[in-house]
């Protein structure tokens, strides 16, 4: 078993030329694995072939969905979700959750959650120091909780107007000052200056010091709907504290340019873009500016690499893009041992056998695990097709006792569904010949030499041998143009058991000494040739 948590997904995928064993064998160890309590899904990073999706088809089984690569993206990362305050909330309220925090800037979020501006200190302290406010536009609960008030009187729960002191003696205050509807009057125990607010309905009263009011002023300031509120702070303290009360949307700058990240931003744009700015908070948002959060620099240390199985593959080259900031988990083949490399010990069942789907069904005996008919079906597939119905030199007997268990279980005739799947995918018709030649292309590092091995199925040599002369261009111009040392294409004839060679000029000398071929040519038949991996790869690698 993996020792990984049951509940995270875990990624399975075959190589970037996904053929039939590649594809069936991911989806055949998900079920698996699934069965088994983990969270896996599988996928494919190339496109398929006409025979693989014959076999999908036949048994009714789903296309796994496309994987384009595992590079690490800001969702990967415990970034704060959720760290964002309302523009509704308070400067007061702002500070302290950001002081709370450690944070120097905070995301400023509207109603639908969208981000609306970003609240830093410095914003706040410059705010503060260098502006004289006057105006009050905020929330009956804003003031309330920034000057610890007990509520009296509510009549409205948003308050608007000028913010005055009753500093003045009584007598000075109501023959000099102008006091009305716009007013949020803050004043003591002077019930002469109280009683002329309550008759001149200024919007709010705040009561400091805990001083009491007279009954009839408060009956009177129920009439005049007079908005009161009362605190034990002094005057001086809740003239201090009264403009943190604003809305933080009264000190944010809408107009200043964000720099916001997504969720699927890789998280080297990001510190490529981080590097070049200096700042040390971002808002997360997706396409549609709804916030999810805040990522600091330092969150990046903090990283969830995707979890994934490899299947059918162990080259990097042959891999998904960003397979190095992935963590592998296990890897399951029947290839040659190649570069991948991992940070921990992992699980790896490599076998001499013909097909992966081989080692698959062990592994389904082993764990005990019944195997559905569709699921069978979809496995002798990816057996059938990497033995070429057993015809293959790597096939083994524990392939053939795979195939026919499997084949009860699948309930079909092994023998006619396999000729007819074969079949499906030997067409050429329509197919470019780039897209012949990549069709099944398997890229290898030889001793600081790259090479190419192109392998396609077909039952009509004659439709590639009429335009041979333009499929060596394309190889000696792919060769030329993309740093190989060489490339061969072997067109292989599953009725005649044998393949055609394509390959570059200057790779002619090494391939006759590799085939043992003397008057080696374009299109030159190879009787019994039918595996690339056992009866070509091996004789290139060592002549290299």
């Amino acid at each position: 078993m993996l020792g990984v948590v049951k509940m995270e997904k875990i990624y399975i995928f075959g190589h970037k030329k996904p053929d039939t064993d590649s594809v069936t064998s991911a989806i055949a160890l998900s079920y698996l694995k699934n069965k088994l309590g983990y969270n896996t899904e599988p996928f494919i990073i190339g496109n398929l072939n006409n025979e693989t999706k014959f076999v999908l088809k036949y048994f009714k089984v789903d296309k796994p969905k496309y994987l384009n690569d595992v590079k690490l993206q800001i969702k990967d990362i415990n970034y704060d979700r959720g760290c964002y305050l309302s523009k509704k909330s308070s400067i007061y309220e702002v500070y302290n959750f950001m002081n709370s925090k450690e944070l120097t800037g905070l995301p400023i979020i509207n109603e639908n959650n969208n981000l609306v501006g970003m609240a830093t200190l410095k914003g706040i302290f410059r705010e503060l120091i260098d502006s004289i406010i006057r105006d009050l536009n905020t929330s009956y609960n804003n003031i309330l909780n920034t000057i610890e008030g007990q509520e009296i009187l509510r009549f409205n729960d948003e308050i608007k107007g000028e913010i005055l002191v009753a500093s003045y003696r009584s007598t000075s205050f109501i023959e000099n000052v102008k006091i009305g509807p716009n007013t949020i009057l803050i004043v003591g125990d002077r019930h002469s200056i109280i009683e002329y607010a309550i008759e001149s309905k200024v919007k709010m009263l705040i009561i400091t010091g805990g001083n009491q009011m007279k009954d009839e002023h408060l009956k009177r300031a129920k009439e005049n709907k007079v908005n009161i509120i009362k605190t034990d702070l002094n005057t001086f303290n809740v003239a201090k504290l009264i403009e943190l009360s604003n809305y933080i949307s009264t000190i944010i700058n809408k107009d200043e340019e964000l720099t916001t990240f997504d969720e699927n931003d890789f998280i080297n744009s990001f510190v490529d873009i981080s590097n070049r700015l200096k700042y040390t908070n971002y808002p997360i948002v997706n396409r549609n500016n709804k916030c999810y959060g805040l990522l600091k620099i330092n969150d990046i240390s903090d990283k969830r690499k995707k979890k994934v199985i490899l299947v059918d593959h162990n080259e990097g080259e042959q891999s998904v893009d960003g397979l190095e900031e992935a963590e592998i988990l296990e890897i399951i083949d029947h290839h040659k041992i190649g570069n991948v490399n991992t940070t921990n010990p992992i699980n790896f069942r490599n076998m001499a056998v013909g097909s992966t789907n081989t080692i698959i069904y062990n592994l389904y005996k082993e764990n005990k695990v019944e195997i559905p008919k569709e699921i069978a079906g979809i496995m002798l597939s990816g057996i059938i097709s990497d033995t070429l119905l057993f015809s293959s030199p790597t096939t083994t007997p524990l392939d053939k006792e795979a195939a026919k268990a499997l084949e009860k279980l699948a309930k079909i005739n092994m023998n006619e569904y396999g000729m007819e799947m074969l079949k499906a995918g030997t067409s050429i018709v329509g197919k470019t010949k780039e897209e012949i030649l990549y069709n099944d292309f398997k890229e290898f590092n030889v001793n600081n030499k790259k090479i190419g091995i192109g392998q396609i199925f077909t039952m009509n040599f004659d439709e590639i041998k009429k335009d041979i002369d333009d499929y060596v261009k394309l190889i000696e111009d792919t060769v030329k143009n993309n740093n190989y040392y060489m490339i061969n294409l072997y067109i292989t004839d599953i009725v005649k058991k044998g393949s055609y060679v394509l390959y570059n000029e200057n790779s002619k000398e090494l391939l006759e000494n590799c085939l043992n071929i003397s008057d080696l040519y374009q299109g030159y038949y190879i009787d019994g040739v039918v595996s690339r991996k056992k009866q070509v790869i091996p004789y290139i690698m060592d002549e290299l």
